[in-house]
């Protein structure tokens, strides 16, 4: 008697195990660095490293297997994707491989006799709670690279800070919300991350990401910067629908002036306009810039409020490459 977590242990982690420490390799890490980011020891490494552990060919040669390890080991040599979301994405692999698949196959060379057996072993949930919570992390560490590796984006930075959130799909509450520990501040110059993102540390920004979700917005990810004319003048005039907000209302009004933009269907007299009974921008095309990934939201301050832009879309690297127009 064979059981199919038999193939995987004997067959498809070898394999799997190997691929990675190769890819690692192949981006330049040392035999130490690719045993910390597997969680394997060095002469484990080093065995995969001399082809001294067998390999099964058809999980070598699997499209589906060799487009995971690729994508695994690309997030973790970036640091996008964490020991835990790694686990995740192989755990769901795995399961997928064997609801009658490659390693239900492979369970069936075992043993004959399951052929003209049906049995299912889909124990993990592809689309878990798991895989959504470190896949957003993932989504938010792949929009701070890109805060990180943008010259000037320090002059967007608010004073109060800025911070970079993204929700699950089924987001309810500010823990459902990754963002920033601390914000994200202008140092000398330059956009400081403080920490890694983490969920139900960010109250103001998720609370406008969450309001406009509550709106009937489809958005998942926001990110505030610093107000001035001419940065919402630059994101309309790139098309993204643009409203003006009462900074007294909050969260909730910025929400009803992004689902009254996104709902407009009328337009100005010269493509770009503004509406003074609504204070929504409309584009030439009368839509408001629907068409575009993203909506931006603004109010220009009140006794003792910061004047805030919000670019909010769907996850956290467009919201980032959209706030990059305005410099």
């Amino acid at each position: 008697m064979k059981f199919v977590e038999e193939v995987v242990v004997e067959e498809f982690l070898p394999t799997v195990r190997s691929m990675l420490a190769e890819e690692l390799r192949d981006r330049g890490f040392t035999q130490r660095e690719v045993a910390e980011a597997l969680g394997i020891s060095q002469s484990a490494v080093s065995k995969y490293a001399h082809g001294e552990v067998s390999r099964t060919e058809a999980i070598l040669s699997d499209d589906r297997v060799r487009a995971t390890v690729q994508e695994v080991a690309e997030g973790l040599a970036s640091g996008e994707t964490s020991r835990v979301a790694a686990l995740i994405e192989l755990e769901v692999l795995i399961r997928e491989l064997e609801r009658g698949d490659l390693l239900a196959d492979r369970h069936e060379a075992a043993m004959p006799e399951l052929a003209e057996t049906e049995y299912d072993f889909a124990v993990h949930d592809p689309d878990s709670e798991a895989r959504d919570r470190e896949r957003t992390l993932s989504s938010v560490r792949r929009g701070l690279r890109g805060v990180r590796n943008t010259s000037g984006f320090a002059t967007l930075i608010p004073n109060v800070g800025s911070n970079l959130v993204e929700a699950v799909p089924d987001a309810a509450t500010v823990e459902d919300v990754a963002a920033v520990p601390g914000r994200i501040f202008d140092v000398k110059g330059q956009a400081k991350v403080p920490a890694d993102p983490e969920y139900g540390v960010s109250a103001h920004v998720a609370g406008v990401l969450l309001a406009a979700r509550d709106a009937g917005l489809d958005v998942r990810a926001a990110l505030n910067l610093a107000y001035s004319p001419a940065t919402v003048d630059a994101l309309a005039d790139a098309g993204y629908p643009v409203a003006e907000f009462d900074a007294e209302g909050g969260s909730e009004a910025a929400a009803a002036a992004l689902s009254r933009v996104v709902g407009d269907t009328g337009k100005g007299d010269d493509g770009v306009d503004t509406d003074e009974t609504d204070g929504v921008r409309r584009d030439a095309d009368g839509a408001g810039g629907v068409e575009r990934d993203a909506v931006v939201a603004y109010q220009s301050g009140a006794q003792g409020i910061e004047p805030i832009v919000y670019v909010l879309g769907p996850d956290a690297p467009t919201v980032v490459r959209v706030a990059r127009e305005a410099l």
